[in-house]
C-alpha cells in the first residue's frame, strides 16, 4: 500500500526551483514579444521588421487579420486568440476594416486597410502542410515545429521533406546548430544560395578540429561535386543540397571559377571574414538576376550563425533578393536572433530601471522607515521558515496555509505596536 501512495504522491518544487521557473517563463515571454510591454498599440509604429503578432478568431474567423501585443490584451481579452509568435513587416490591423463594426480602443484612427501586410493560413491557426493547429488537442505530447524564416510558416519534423529527424542540425543535447530554416518550397527561389561557400551550411554534428580546418581552407580548394542538382538558366550548373545531412557544394564550372581566380577569391575571402563586398564587385562572379540557378529537385536548407554576414550585397545581387521578394535576408536586423537581443536588452534594462525605482524610494525614507521595512523583512523570512519548519512536507500547501502564516504575522506584528 505505502508504494501505491508513494507513486501518486504529486512531485514537490523548492521555493528556488519555483521562482527560477518563473524568471525563465518571463524571459521567454520578453523574447517573444521583444520586450513590448503591451501597454501601446504598436499601428503608429508603421510596418514593423519585426513583432508579435496575433489572430482573433472571434473578430475575423477568416484569419486574415493581425493585431499587436496591445490590442491583443486591451482590445480582445476574452477572445479566441491564436498566438503567431512573431511576423516581418507587419502592422497591427485592430479595427480597421477587416474587423467590420468593432473599433481598436487603442488607436482608433487606422487605414482602413494595411495593404503591404502578408497573411497564412497560421492566421487561421493552422500550421505546416498538414494543416493542424498548435498544440494540436488530437495528440497528447506536443511537438516543436521549426519556423521558415521565408514564408514564416511552422513545420513539424516528420513534415520537412527530409528523410529523418536525424538530418536536422543538433548537438549532443539537442540544441539546433542551425540559425535559420528554408522550408522545401521556399528553397526554390533561395537556390543561389547553393553558389556561396558551404561554411553557411550548418552541419548536422558537430565539427571535429579536423572539419574545422576543413573549413578554414575551404575557398582555396573547392572540390568538384560528384553529382549536378542545379542548373543556371544559360546551360551552367551548380549543386542543391543532396542531402540536408550533407553540406552544399558550388557547381563544377564555379569550382575550377574559385580555384583558378584569385581576385574571386579574395573577394570571397574578405566577405566571410566580414569585411564584406562593394556595392559594385559581385562576390560571386555572376549575374543572378539574367542567371537565377534552378533547382531539379528542392530541399530544405539549414543555415549556419551568422550566415547572412557573408550574403554579397553588390547591386545585381540587391536587384535579385529584391525581385525574389527576399531583401530581408540582406538586413541582419531581420533575424530572429536579433530580434531576441533586442527583446533581452529591453529587459535588462527594464530590471535595472525598476533596482533604480526601488533604490530611489530606499534612499527618499528616513532612518527610522528604513529600519521597519528592514525588520518587516525579517520578520516574514522567520515566518515562512518557522512554517516550512514545522510543516509536513508530504502534504502539498494550500491557500489557508498562506493566508495562517501571513495571520500569524500580522498578529505578531499587533502585539509589538
Amino acid at each position: 500500500m505505502a508504494d501505491v501512495f508513494e507513486e501518486e504522491t504529486e512531485p514537490t518544487v523548492s521555493i528556488q526551483e519555483f521562482l527560477k521557473d518563473v524568471e525563465d517563463q518571463e524571459l521567454e515571454a520578453d523574447l517573444v514579444l521583444g520586450g513590448d510591454e503591451g501597454k501601446e498599440c504598436t499601428y503608429s509604429n508603421g510596418y514593423m521588421k519585426r513583432q508579435a503578432i496575433f489572430s482573433c478568431l472571434t473578430c475575423t474567423p477568416d484569419g486574415n487579420a493581425g493585431v499587436c501585443t496591445a490590442c491583443s490584451l486591451s482590445c480582445h481579452d476574452g477572445h479566441e486568440i491564436v498566438e503567431l509568435w512573431t511576423k516581418r513587416n507587419f502592422r497591427c490591423d485592430c479595427g480597421n476594416s477587416r474587423f467590420g463594426e468593432f473599433f481598436c480602443k487603442l488607436f482608433p484612427n487606422k487605414d482602413v486597410e494595411n495593404s503591404e501586410n502578408s497573411y497564412n493560413h497560421n492566421f487561421k491557426g493552422q500550421y505546416c502542410t498538414c494543416g493542424r493547429p498548435y498544440p494540436d488537442p488530437d495528440i497528447e505530447e506536443q511537438v516543436e515545429m521549426i519556423q521558415c524564416c521565408v514564408c514564416e510558416d511552422w513545420f513539424h519534423e516528420e513534415h520537412l521533406g527530409i528523410e529523418s529527424s536525424d538530418e536536422v542540425p543538433r548537438d549532443e543535447e539537442g540544441e539546433p546548430l542551425y540559425e535559420d530554416f528554408i522550408c522545401q518550397v521556399c528553397s526554390v527561389r533561395c537556390s543561389f544560395l547553393t553558389l556561396y561557400p558551404q561554411t553557411i551550411w550548418a552541419a548536422v554534428k558537430q565539427p571535429d578540429a579536423a572539419n574545422i580546418t576543413k573549413e578554414v581552407d575551404l575557398v582555396e580548394n573547392v572540390p568538384p561535386p560528384s553529382e549536378s542538382h542545379a542548373k543556371l538558366e544559360n546551360g551552367s550548373s551548380s549543386d542543391s543540397p543532396q542531402e540536408v545531412s550533407s553540406i552544399p557544394t558550388a557547381n563544377s564550372g564555379r569550382a575550377m571559377l574559385l580555384g583558378e581566380n584569385s581576385d574571386v577569391n579574395m573577394r570571397l575571402k574578405q566577405c566571410i571574414q566580414g569585411a564584406g563586398p562593394s556595392t559594385t564587385t559581385c562576390v560571386l562572379g555572376a549575374d543572378l538576376v539574367a542567371a537565377p540557378p534552378l533547382l531539379e529537385k528542392s530541399k530544405p536548407m539549414f543555415l549556419s550563425k551568422n550566415w547572412r554576414d557573408v550574403l554579397c550585397k553588390c547591386e545585381k545581387c540587391v536587384e535579385f533578393c529584391t525581385q525574389k521578394g527576399i531583401s530581408f535576408f540582406l538586413d541582419k536586423e531581420d533575424s530572429i536572433v536579433e530580434y531576441e537581443k533586442m527583446g533581452k536588452q529591453k529587459r535588462d534594462e527594464k530590471l535595472l530601471q525598476q533596482e533604480g525605482v526601488e533604490q530611489s524610494f530606499l534612499n527618499k525614507l528616513g532612518h527610522v522607515e528604513k529600519m521597519e521595512i528592514l525588520s518587516g523583512i525579517a520578520d516574514m523570512k522567520n515566518e515562512i521558515h518557522s512554517f516550512l519548519e514545522s510543516f509536513d512536507s508530504s502534504k502539498p500547501i494550500t491557500a489557508d496555509d498562506v493566508h495562517n502564516v501571513f495571520e500569524n504575522l500580522a498578529k505578531k506584528r499587533r502585539r509589538m505596536d
